[in-house]
C-alpha cells in the first residue's frame, strides 16, 4: 500500500487542523493505521491509531482530548483532527499502515509508511 498524507501547514497556537492520508489499493480496510510525529531534534513518536474498522482507537497521552482520529473505508482515508494545537505540536507527521492484528502504537508494527506532512504551530 502506498500512502500519501496531507493537509499540514502553519497555524496559531489554539487553531486547528485536519490531516488527511489515502492509501492506494483496494485492501484499505484491511489495513490498521496510525498517525506519528517528529519533531525537530527529537525522535519520532507516535500520536495514534485506528484499527481497521475504526472502533478502537487510541492515542498519546500528549494529545488526548485535542486530536480525534477517524478513517473513510470507503475512500481509503484515514483523518487525524487536531485542535487546540500547541507550539509543541510542531512537527512533521507521518501516518503509517499495518497488517497486525493488534493496532498499537508502536512504530515497529507498522510496514508501510506516507512521506509526512509539516505542521507548524506558532505561538
Amino acid at each position: 500500500v502506498q500512502l500519501q498524507a496531507s493537509g499540514g501547514g502553519l497555524v496559531q497556537a489554539g487553531g486547528s487542523l485536519r490531516l488527511s492520508c489515502t492509501a492506494s489499493g483496494r485492501t484499505f480496510s484491511t489495513y490498521g493505521m496510525g498517525w506519528f510525529r517528529q519533531a525537530p531534534g527529537k525522535e519520532r513518536e507516535f500520536v495514534a491509531f485506528i484499527d481497521w474498522s475504526g472502533t478502537r482507537t487510541g492515542f498519546a497521552d500528549s494529545v488526548k482530548g485535542r486530536f480525534t482520529i477517524a478513517r473513510d473505508n470507503a475512500k481509503n482515508t484515514v483523518y487525524l483532527q487536531m485542535n487546540s494545537l500547541k507550539s509543541e505540536d510542531t512537527a512533521v507527521f507521518y501516518c503509517a499502515a499495518t497488517r497486525s492484528m493488534v493496532v498499537t502504537g508502536t512504530s515497529g508494527n507498522y510496514g508501510y509508511w506516507g512521506q509526512g506532512t509539516l505542521v507548524t504551530v506558532s505561538s
